[in-house]
């Protein structure tokens, strides 16, 4: 299953599970829009990998399947040009 990350790895902004703003890789790297696009220009600091926009998980699956709770914030990956 996928795991909803919580927040944007490079600037720790909140990503709630059924946010429009959220985008992934393959490996489930999480970033804000804004993060991805003007810090990373879509690709993953932590693979190479593509970012696209995360799925949302219906509000009724969220009890059964919640998201994670793991927040992952690596800011030194995440420099400007890198």
């Amino acid at each position: 299953m996928l795991e909803l990350r919580p927040g944007c790895e490079c600037c720790n902004r909140d990503l709630p599970p059924d946010s429009t703003e959220a985008l992934i890789c393959t490996f489930e790297c999480t970033f804000c829009t804004a993060c991805a696009q003007d810090r990373l220009h879509g690709v993953c600091p932590n693979c190479g990998g593509e970012l696209v926009r995360r799925p949302r998980r219906p509000a009724a699956r969220l009890a059964n399947n919640p998201a994670s709770t793991t927040r992952v914030f690596k800011p030194q990956g995440c420099a400007a040009g890198h």
